[in-house]
């Protein structure tokens, strides 16, 4: 089975849009999405309806897709933030705002490989940032690949009987990583369409358990095409600055 990955679109259709040409033509069977597929960016419903089309096997719910659709409060996100997820909240359809608040909280277990969430195995809103979360989130997760979102920050965590290791962003734009027998791994494709890795590029990835495997791409796309829409939305300009800096 090749699995298409998608977490942390943010509304960010350019940058979906090409991900989504990008692997037809390498192929997958099926998608999941790890959540945040708006907030941020000027095209939620646009974001909403790629994913829809996709029929995907499972869309776990991230925090900003929970407070876009008046699920939860705002608190805990600074004044930019909270300033997207209202203007998401009003222009969303009532139709997307029910789809987004009927999304089931991660983790999800997808087959005897792969699981889902987006922040962490162990909490859905939580980030994973230090070594101590890692292990935590390894250890929770209950199948050999646990994929997450949340940070838009592409890494790698691998633990096994003998090591613990991390891998972080690449500079390629393609890398392939094979899944060892044996060990557990804890893995953030990077965002779609809010990359905060430094690199603008937007990235996702896909797993193939038949070939015990996870590819990784990063790809350019109109940028200047997703910051002139949050500019003309009347977003925060802020949001659309930062696409350019990848950060």
């Amino acid at each position: 089975m090749r699995y298409l990955v998608l977490t942390d679109i943010h509304a960010n259709l350019e940058a979906l849009d090409t991900c989504l040409a990008d692997a037809r033509t390498r192929g997958f069977d099926a998608t999941l999405c790890l959540g945040d597929l708006v907030g941020y960016g000027a095209d939620p419903n646009g974001v909403i309806e790629r994913i829809q089309s996709l029929t995907p096997i499972t869309v776990v719910r991230g925090n900003h897709d929970k407070v876009a659709c008046g699920l939860e409060q705002a608190e805990g996100f600074n004044s930019v933030a909270k300033s997207a997820a209202k203007w998401t909240l009003d222009v969303l359809t009532p139709e997307h705002r029910q789809w987004l608040a009927d999304l089931p909280a991660g983790p999800h277990i997808v087959d005897d490989v792969v699981e889902i969430c987006h922040g962490s195995p162990f909490d859905e809103d939580a980030y994973i940032f230090d070594e101590l979360d890692d292990v935590r989130g390894l250890k929770t997760s209950t199948r050999p690949l646990c994929l997450f979102g949340h940070t838009h920050y592409p890494v790698t965590f691998e633990l096994s009987a003998d090591h613990f290791e991390t891998v972080g962003p690449a500079a390629a734009a393609e890398m392939r990583m094979t899944l060892r027998p044996g060990s557990k791994y804890l893995l953030n494709p990077g965002s779609v369409g809010q990359p905060r890795d430094s690199d603008p590029r937007a990235a996702y990835a896909i797993v193939d358990t038949s070939q015990h495997c996870v590819e990784l791409y990063r790809l350019r796309y109109p940028v200047d095409q997703a910051q002139a829409k949050i500019i003309a939305a009347g977003l925060p300009e802020v949001l659309a600055q930062r696409l350019g800096l990848g950060r």
